[in-house]
Parts: C-alpha cells; sequence; structure tokens
C-alpha cells in the first residue's frame, strides 16, 4: 500500500534529521563544529493516476557554511597573529630602553655630569677616577643594551624556524584531508567532520602566514601565500624552508614539485610577516643606532682626549676600546689607563688647564650620523630612539586591539551561520520526533484498513 510507503519514508527521513539534531547537539561546545541539517524532497508518484506521491527522502546533507565568513575569519587571524606575536618584544624593548634609572640615558648623563664635576678641578684624582668610572658603568649599559637587542634578534629567527616548520606540518595536514575528503565525497559518505578539521587547520596556518584559499570541484582546497607561491594542491603539500645569510638575515623560500620559490621580504603576514618586520624594521636599525652612537660617540671622545695632555705632562690616550664583532664587550674602558692620563688640560705646561675637557665635555651635543635616526646630537639620540620605539610599539598596540576586535566579529558572524544554536535544536528536536510520531501513526493505521479489509474478505 503506497500509504504504508509513504508513512516509512517519512519515519526514516525523520530518523535521519533526529541524528543530525543529535549531532549538532552533542558538540554544541566543540570548536569549529559546524552544524549540519538534512534537505527534505517531496517523491513524485510513481506511477499515474490519483496520487499525491511517494513520501519523501531525504536528498542530502547540508552544512550551514558561509564560504565568506570563514574567509573573513581567516584574513582576520592572519593580522591578529601578526600583531600579537611582535608585542611581547617591543613591550621588553621599551622598558629596557625607557628605565629612568638603568637606561642608557642616565648613564651617558653621569658620565657626562662626571666629567663637568672635573672641569671645576682637573687636578683632583677622586675626580679623574669617577669619570673612568662613569664610563666603564656606561660601557656596560652600552653593551647590555647591544645584549638584549641580540638576544631579541636571535629569538625572533628561532620562532621563525618553528613557525616555519608549523606551516610545513599543517600544509601536509591539509593536503592528507584534501584527499580523505574527496574520496569520501566521491563515494557519498558524509565528509563534514573531516571538512570541518580542514577549516581548523587552515585557520591555524592562517595565523601563521597569509594566505589564500580557494575551492576545488572535487571538495578539495588549494592553498597559497599572499604571493602566490603554492602551499598546498590537491594531496600534494609544499615546504618551506629557512637558511641563513653571512650577515645573520634569514631567507625564506617555498619548495613546490622540484620547483623552489623565494619569499618576498615583506608582505608575508600571520606571525612570519610579524617576526620579519619586527627584525628588520625595529631590531635591526635599532642595533645599528646604538653600534653607531658607541663607535662615534668613543672616536670622538678618544680623539679629544688624545689631542690634550695628562697630569704629568704626557699626550692623553684614549679612554674606549670599541669592538663592533663583540656583542657584550662591544664597548669598553681601556684597563691600562689612570686617572692621571686622561687628558683634559690643552697645554702640557698647565695640568689644572680644563680647555681640552671642556671640548670633550662638548662632544655630548655633537651630531651623529645615525640609521634610523639621522644626524641628531648625542644628549638627544637615546631620547630619540625611545620615542619611536614607543610609538611602534604603541602603533602596534593600537593595531592589535583593532585586529582582536575584527577578529572576535568575524567568529560571531562564522557562529551566527555555521556555529550551533542550542534553542534552534530544541525546536528541531521536538518537530522531528512529532514527524516520526506521526507517520508512525500513519501506519498504524494504514494496518487497522489492511486488517479491516482482511475480514471483510474473510
Amino acid at each position: 500500500m503506497s500509504i504504508i510507503n509513504n508513512a516509512l519514508s517519512g519515519s526514516l527521513a525523520a530518523q535521519v534529521a533526529l541524528n543530525a539534531t543529535s549531532q549538532n547537539t552533542a558538540n554544541i561546545m566543540t570548536p569549529g563544529y559546524t552544524r549540519q541539517g538534512v534537505l527534505l524532497t517531496a517523491l513524485k508518484p510513481a506511477n499515474s493516476g490519483l496520487s499525491a506521491g511517494s513520501g519523501v527522502e531525504v536528498s542530502a546533507l547540508t552544512r550551514f557554511a558561509d564560504s565568506y565568513k570563514s574567509q573573513q575569519m581567516w584574513r582576520a587571524a592572519t593580522s591578529l597573529g601578526q600583531y600579537t606575536v611582535t608585542q611581547p618584544y617591543l613591550t621588553q624593548l621599551e622598558q629596557v630602553m625607557g628605565d629612568s634609572t638603568a637606561g642608557l640615558n642616565s648613564g651617558l648623563d653621569a658620565f657626562f655630569s662626571a666629567l663637568n664635576a672635573a672641569s671645576v678641578d682637573p687636578t683632583s684624582s677622586p675626580l679623574r677616577q669617577q669619570v673612568i668610572t662613569t664610563g666603564e658603568a656606561m660601557a656596560q649599559r652600552f653593551n647590555s643594551l647591544n645584549q638584549v637587542l641580540s638576544n631579541q634578534r636571535a629569538s625572533v629567527q628561532q620562532q621563525r624556524t618553528a613557525a616555519v616548520g608549523q606551516v610545513n606540518t599543517l600544509s601536509t595536514d591539509i593536503a592528507t584531508l584534501n584527499k580523505q575528503i574527496s574520496a569520501a565525497m566521491a563515494s557519498g559518505v558524509n565528509a563534514s567532520g573531516l571538512i570541518d578539521e580542514r577549516d581548523q587547520k587552515v585557520d591555524s596556518l592562517a595565523s601563521l602566514v597569509g594566505v589564500q584559499v580557494g575551492d576545488q570541484n572535487d571538495g578539495t582546497r588549494s592553498v597559497s601565500l599572499r604571493s602566490g607561491q603554492p602551499l598546498v594542491v590537491g594531496g600534494i603539500a609544499a615546504t618551506l624552508g629557512v637558511s641563513t645569510k653571512v650577515d645573520g638575515s634569514q631567507i625564506l623560500s617555498v619548495n613546490f614539485a622540484k620547483e623552489s620559490f623565494k619569499l618576498p621580504v615583506s608582505g608575508l603576514g600571520g606571525q612570519l610577516g610579524g617576526l620579519d618586520e619586527l627584525e628588520r624594521g625595529v631590531l635591526v636599525p635599532t642595533m645599528q643606532s646604538i653600534t653607531d652612537m658607541a663607535s662615534q660617540m668613543s672616536s670622538a671622545i678618544n680623539t679629544q682626549l688624545q689631542a690634550g695632555y695628562g697630569m704629568d705632562g704626557s699626550p692623553g690616550k684614549p679612554l674606549f676600546i670599541f669592538d663592533a664583532s663583540s656583542v657584550t664587550g662591544m664597548l669598553r674602558v681601556d684597563s691600562s689607563i689612570s686617572a692621571q692620563a686622561l687628558g683634559f688640560s690643552s697645554d702640557p705646561g698647565l695640568p689644572g688647564d680644563s680647555a681640552n675637557l671642556k671640548q670633550v665635555i662638548a662632544i655630548q651635543q655633537a651630531p651623529l650620523a645615525l640609521a634610523s635616526l639621522g644626524t641628531v646630537s648625542l644628549g638627544d639620540a637615546v631620547t630619540q630612539l625611545v620615542g619611536k620605539l614607543g610609538m611602534s610599539s604603541q602603533q602596534n598596540q593600537t593595531s592589535l586591539k583593532t585586529a582582536q576586535t575584527v577578529r572576535s566579529q568575524s567568529e560571531d558572524s562564522w557562529a551566527s551561520t555555521s556555529g550551533v544554536n542550542q534553542d534552534e535544536e530544541a525546536m528541531n528536536l521536538v518537530q522531528y520526533q512529532q514527524m516520526y510520531k506521526s507517520n508512525m501513526k500513519v501506519i498504524a493505521v494504514a494496518n487497522e484498513l489492511f486488517d479491516a479489509t482482511l475480514s471483510m474478505l474473510g
């Protein structure tokens, strides 16, 4: 009887719908889960004649996914990853350089204050010794700051190498999932769980580096970098590589299908892009400025001291030793120099003269040519470096807050379409339960009619 067939198809459809609803409810707290639903289609009459139809079928299981919203969320992950990874470095560097008691500025001030004090009585041994002592303290601050910057750069390069390894792992995982999804779809198996897993891998990848994602007809997704180099094509994954140049900088490359592509130095996005901008835009210029400052200042002071005369009338000796190749000992005071050998006097016959010492003091306002600042005075150089760093940190913090807001909004937008709504699923549960009961009632009525017919014939 067609009435039984119709009711049977309805009860089976209700069971499939209830299964989808139960799956959604079970995964209401599962991160990245995309809710599913059934697409019901009325079946046409099997034969001609007075027939309303042949029941119902579940023509498809639907994933409530919006590709645009997913792309939006991945772009937000890229921006968030870029600004998040750089902020700890900027905050630490800002604190170190801006410290009012242990910073480079206070060291410079203490040294030139000692020179000013010595100019009152150039023959005072304690005042001369104070110049050497404050010079050693100032040199140590240069070395400490140089070491902090060097350590940060080494940390950035280690983090970049680790991120490259994560990119390769995720790319391989996405390629493997592409194969599994393509095979499942070809055989008619529901691949929603695999697609969810792949989407989460893409989201994690997007936080590491900016990507472009394209859907293919076989259910696979191709993933490439912003600059076009492929990371995943079907079931094949590229390999990201990192190598170190002679100058200490690193180069990234993509190896795919026996071809190697060198990556651009900017615009990578994500954590790799943030680390690159931090290294090239902040750390390297600041390190160069600190090195130039130490080199030019020590050279100017040494030259001026050598132009003067010590307490015994002999030519003055250089105070500082500069070594650009040393991280921890870039600048130091010559251990062989004595307080009496400092060339403060401009006349070998007048040990109490301070004319040359005043020329040394004037170096504080002398112009320096620094990589990231241009021409500035020694007295203003550190202040401007700290100010520039503070501005970079503030801009990054502002961008980070914006990225966090955009990411939160994109997640909410994605959840409004793809996330599980508890109230909606509860309502679906009731409706599909009623659908199942109604169809079972129809089957019961059909059985009663069939029994009645048999009784009449008997």
